[in-house]
């Protein structure tokens, strides 16, 4: 374990036991990427900040969590600021069309009325096949499509080498592609 992923660790440890000092050396670090990442999905400022401070609130309560083993400490407090953002979306009544943590019956039911039912099976199809993706393939999707990240945030947000973003994220279209195309042979050749 490295020298800084130690030190990290120990002020995730010092933050469980209630350390203000630990969190707010925590904050100073990684406030600026977590509102990047907050407004990049939000796309509105106050609410980026109200998320960013919401996903510190949930550090705080949340210290114990943390399993080094698991990732890096950046890793988890990024997923824990998407999944911050999203629901803060969906409060606002803003949410992706589609996500793969929404219930699917919840989703079709909010599809506009004049979609028809071939819509809402094409829909339905592409939210399984992406289900069904690996978690590593899912991740970088999710990230890419419905938080609207380029490769290199996605990167950056899971701690991935670049290339290992770009060829999971190939692989997960490719699979799709194969699995959800040949169903909607009607669709013109690039809509996935």
């Amino acid at each position: 374990m490295s020298q800084s992923v130690a030190e990290e660790s120990e002020l995730v440890r010092r933050v469980a036991r209630g350390d203000q000092e630990a969190f707010l050396e925590l904050y100073e670090r990684y406030a600026a990427r977590v509102h990047a990442l907050t407004l990049r999905i939000l796309g509105d400022s106050m609410l980026a900040e109200e998320a960013t401070q919401d996903t510190f609130l949930k550090l705080w309560s949340r210290a114990r969590q943390y399993v080094a083993a698991r990732g890096s400490f950046l890793t988890w407090l990024l997923t824990i600021a998407r999944h911050t953002a999203l629901d803060r979306l969906r409060l606002e009544g803003r949410r992706p069309l589609l996500s793969c943590e929404d219930d699917p019956e919840e989703t079709w039911n909010s599809l506009p009325d004049e979609q028809t039912a071939s819509d809402e099976a094409r829909w339905r199809s592409l939210y399984f096949a992406v289900r069904a993706l690996p978690e590593e393939q899912r991740q970088v999707i999710e990230l890419a499509y419905y938080g609207g990240l380029s490769q290199s945030q996605i990167a950056e947000v899971l701690g991935w080498p670049l290339g290992t973003v770009k060829t999971r994220l190939r692989a997960a279209m490719q699979t799709l592609r194969a699995q959800w195309l040949p169903q909607k042979d009607e669709n013109p050749k690039g809509a996935l």
